[in-house]
């Protein structure tokens, strides 16, 4: 459809070009042909609207005066290089964007490896999961989400790690692939998020993470929240490493799960004291957990309004996990006029009644 723009520009200028008085000359717009195709085909096509621009001036000399007439030799040799030109950097347009191509690819394979999506059964939970890149290149970041089934119950856990880039998929991963060791061992909450406050000091210690960080931080840190559904209890057991607290909807209702004690993000026990807190709260059947990182809360609409998401949750508080998510994408996005400012991650968890 859009090559039509530029044929009909040829075709536009070569007809009022022949039809003006000899004294005006508006073949040098036929350069804008070439050129214009040249910003959204490739260089097949670019080179094939300069051939046909370069016949189009032919054909205005022929009508005029002649082909060996020196103005119109000027103005078809000019013709002839811009499209050359012109096909060249569409050749270059091409290249980055089959680039940008295998560079998604890539992601998105990285993403299916360290951050796959969660199970959606999990003993009697039900579970969805949803990650919102805020760049459009971009398949995963700092946040990060994971599931793991015990004897009795299932372990989850929900993070964001500080800064942007490589750093921070650096310091997800690290905690992703701790968490995957260790959170099937039958061992409490605190025993747990040592570990995965050990798996990234270690690897710092080992591989000097920290070490000239570009943003110029001496501590990088995470922040968390691990908790354990039981199976049968309807309870949920959640340690908070200084991360948004989690929404209990349940009927109708939308409630905030916040601790009397938050523990420090993981990797600053080192400057913080390192105090582990468990604290219990009511997680019935049909009841929904939400869970979430600050790129939801914190992206904004026009006027720089932060995302209302518990009031949004209100209306939405019998959906099942998955639409729920649905739900939220859509307004999410919405609100915040298709862009983020910050990578976001969901998860959705609701009890269901045990089988027979």
């Amino acid at each position: 459809m859009l090559l039509a723009v530029p044929f009909a520009l040829i075709a536009a200028v070569t007809v009022v070009d022949v039809l003006v008085p000899p004294d005006v000359h508006l073949g040098p717009f036929l350069i804008a042909a070439p050129a214009v195709t040249a910003s959204f085909a490739g260089p097949r096509a670019t080179a094939f609207v300069g051939a046909v621009a370069v016949a189009a001036q032919t054909v205005v000399a022929v009508a005029r005066t002649s082909v060996t007439d020196l103005n119109h030799t000027y103005q078809i040799i000019v013709l002839v290089l811009i499209s050359i030109i012109a096909t060249f950097f569409a050749h270059l347009r091409e290249r980055d964007e089959n680039r940008v191509a295998r560079l998604r690819s890539i992601a998105h394979a990285a993403q299916s490896v360290v951050l796959p999506p969660l199970p959606e059964r999990a003993g009697p939970l039900r579970i969805a999961s949803l990650y919102l890149a805020a760049e459009e290149e971009a398949q995963m970041g700092g946040d990060l989400y994971a599931a793991a089934r015990t004897a009795s119950g299932t372990r989850l856990l929900i993070g964001d790690a500080r800064g942007k880039g490589l750093d921070a998929v650096s310091e997800a991963s690290l905690v992703l692939g701790a968490f995957r060791v260790t959170a099937r061992r039958e061992q409490g909450l605190p025993e747990l998020v040592g570990q995965l406050e050990a798996g990234i000091g270690s690897a710092e210690r080992t591989h000097g993470v920290t070490a000239a960080r570009p943003d110029g931080a001496d501590e990088a840190f995470v922040t968390a929240l691990v908790l354990d559904v039981p199976d049968h209890e309807p309870v949920v057991r959640l340690v908070n490493c200084g991360h948004p607290p989690p929404l209990l909807l349940s009927q109708g209702r939308v409630i905030p799960l916040d601790t009397t004690r938050t523990s420090p993000p993981l990797g600053l026990s080192d400057v913080l004291a390192a105090d582990v807190t468990v604290e219990t709260f009511p997680f019935g059947v049909e009841d929904v957990l939400l869970l979430h990182t600050d790129g939801v809360t914190e992206a904004r609409d026009h006027s720089r309004a932060f995302y209302p998401l518990t009031e949004r949750l209100a209306a939405w508080a019998s959906d099942d996990p998955a639409i729920l998510l649905d739900r939220l994408r859509a307004d999410l996005r919405t609100y915040a006029g298709g862009h983020l400012g910050d990578d976001a991650a969901l998860v959705a968890v609701q009890r269901t009644a045990p089988e027979p």
